[in-house]
């Protein structure tokens, strides 16, 4: 689709330049009062500021014990401190944070690489080599956006840095050639696609920065052109991926590196040939694509999770606002917009990427002016293309995973159902912890937040072996129908196939929302191994009268069925897990005592 329009293009212009650099005193001069006071104010924190320092033993840590995030920190403190004192620098412009962007500007151009350790090979799902290649630079996720700080942080203060010094530009460029285009236009590297490998978020996250870095500065026609038609295949194969219904497999958390991603790619592409590229808005998939956010959301600050996605996805910001608009929801950017204000953190200081703080800022005043509390209407809304099913009345917000289990940064959780009250978490996913090394290799599924009994699904067991699902799209929800309605929705599955022991006849699960009334979760097993033992998940601490359950405030629920429930705590000890959960979580096992359990939620 964005191929074709490629394909007629004969000459991008030289530069996208959609905001204006901190030259254009009459630009930077006319946002907002209060915001250029915060923008210098975050900037002063700075001032002086030590970058932290790179070691190469700090590089292999992540190969001899699996810790990638002291390394990470670093470098990510080093990118968000320079685009603190760059928008400073912008809003100012007396000089006074030019001496520290410099330094941050030399440092990151020292750095041997800029891929992560995590990422540090060159075929998918291979070890990682302990040190970077430097003759061999990767681009990898981080790679690719650390060119578009340095591009776009160039791009806003060419002239002041030329007037220190004309050779700060020249060692940017050429560390962006040597590091990124040329890689780019000559090595294969997995994400860029090839019509038959799986796709993720990394395409269009990576594909964007090259675009920004690439066309914030000149390039001879030839190369440009190269790098637009490359850049548009890879975002074909990202789209390829999606159904028509535009669900992001990897979750809300991810739509903001996905979705968000995709449509920066074509802001780029838009911005380097007179717009083009417009058309790729009006597609059905891609309006899809960019409302999936608004779908997703619970309310407050939660979302439906599965997968790696916490439930806490982060707040809108100008991309799903500017998305909205260009896709003509005019729902989306009231949310964004709504969200926006509400947000403890709107300028995004620990935002890695300078581009999206450089959106912020320019469309900060337009989504001040939205209504900070709008009506927005979430529908009820059936994703087949991945299996996500979201229904809700006044209090009760009921969502199911059916699919498969192999989802972009999956989770065992075929099958798996979220519930919450009054826009509280009752019924909860729990997420994933911080990424280690682990995270990402043959032993992901020895890892608790990874399996499915630690999922509100069933568990069964052959003496002390415990059955669990499995990982892979053969393991799936089978039968699966759906129906919402006015006063009832409903869905209904068999979750036998999820699981890897053929003696697993049967396992039917119905979830019902009665709106108005009630949610009733019915599961009916049928095969050759004892009585399942159903975990349910719980974030306040749930509090058993026989067959009666309260869960903190929130609500109550019966279980018919059971022979045994017993309680445990779990212990929030993992700081991304305490983003989302700042105190333990609780899950009951509840023991089938024949062949039916049902729980009513009120």
């Amino acid at each position: 689709m964005i191929t074709e329009f490629a394909d007629s293009l004969k000459n991008p212009s030289t530069a996208f330049t959609p905001y204006p650099p901190a030259s254009d005193r009459n630009a930077w001069e006319s946002i907002p009062e209060d915001l250029k006071k915060r923008l210098i104010k975050n900037g002063e924190e700075l001032l002086n500021f030590h970058y932290p320092s790179l070691t190469a033993t700090d590089y292999m840590e992540f190969s001899r014990n699996g810790n990638r995030s002291r390394f990470q920190d670093k470098l990510f403190l080093r990118r968000t401190a320079l685009n603190a004192l760059v928008l400073a620098e912008c809003a100012e412009h007396e000089g006074r944070f030019l001496d520290d962007i410099i330094n941050g500007l030399y440092m990151i151009c020292e750095e041997n690489a800029w891929q992560l350790p995590a990422h540090n090979s060159y075929i998918r799902d291979t070890p990682q080599f302990s040190l970077p290649d430097v003759t061999r630079p990767v681009i990898d996720l981080f790679a690719a956006e650390t060119a578009s700080v340095l591009a776009v942080a160039e791009y806003l203060l060419r002239e002041e840095l030329s007037a220190v010094s004309p050779f700060l530009s020249k060692m940017i460029n050429k560390n962006l050639e040597e590091r990124i285009f040329t890689p780019y236009l000559e090595q294969h590297f997995w994400w860029m696609g090839d019509g038959l490998s799986k796709m993720n978020n990394w395409t269009v996250w990576c594909t964007q920065n090259v675009l920004l870095a690439a066309f914030t500065r000149e390039l001879d026609e030839s190369k440009k052109l190269e790098i637009v038609k490359k850049a548009c295949k890879s975002a074909d194969y990202f789209l390829a991926e999606y159904g028509e219904d535009g669900c992001c497999d990897e979750g809300a958390q991810y739509y903001r590196h996905a979705g968000l991603c995709l449509f920066n790619c074509l802001e780029v592409l838009n911005g380097i040939s007179g717009n083009a590229f417009l058309p790729v808005y009006n597609t059905e998939k891609v309006k899809n694509i960019a409302s999936y956010i608004l779908n997703a959301h619970v309310d407050g600050i939660y979302y439906v999770n599965f997968a790696d996605c916490s439930p806490v996805a982060g707040r809108c910001n100008a991309r799903e606002f500017l998305f909205g608009n260009r896709t003509h929801n005019r729902e989306l950017m009231a949310f964004a917009a709504s969200d926006y204000q509400h947000s403890e953190d709107p300028l995004t200081k620990d935002e890695h990427n300078l581009f999206y703080r450089l959106q912020t800022v320019f469309t900060h005043g337009e989504m001040m002016g939205f209504e900070k509390n709008p009506q927005i209407s979430h529908k009820d809304f059936w994703y087949e293309s991945v299996g996500i099913f979201m229904a809700r009345d006044e209090h009760l917000y009921l969502a199911v995973k059916a699919g498969d289990n192999d989802d972009s940064h999956n989770h065992n959780d075929t099958g798996s159902f979220t519930i919450y009250k009054d826009g509280k978490p009752m019924f909860i996913d729990i997420g994933v912890e911080t990424y280690t090394k682990k995270t990402f290799s043959p032993e992901r599924y020895d890892i608790w937040t990874m399996q499915s009994r630690y999922h509100n699904l069933p568990a069964f067991f052959d003496g002390e072996t415990e059955i669990m699902e499995k990982e892979g799209a053969e393991y799936r929800a089978e039968e699966v129908f759906c129906r919402l309605g006015d006063s009832i929705c409903s869905i209904s599955m068999n979750l036998a196939a999820a699981y890897p022991d053929e003696r697993i006849l049967s396992y039917k699960r119905s979830a019902v929302l009665e709106k108005g009334k009630q949610i009733t979760i019915c599961d009916h097993y049928e095969g050759a191994l004892p009585n399942p033992v159903l975990s349910l998940i719980f974030y306040e601490e749930p509090i058993l009268n026989g067959n009666s359950v309260q869960v903190g405030n929130l609500g109550s629920f019966t279980i018919e069925g059971a022979s045994e429930i017993r309680k445990e705590v779990i212990p929030i000890t993992d700081q991304r897990l305490k983003t989302a959960w700042n105190h333990d979580i609780y899950r009951l096992l509840v023991t089938m005592e024949k062949q039916d359990l049902v729980l009513t939620i009120w």
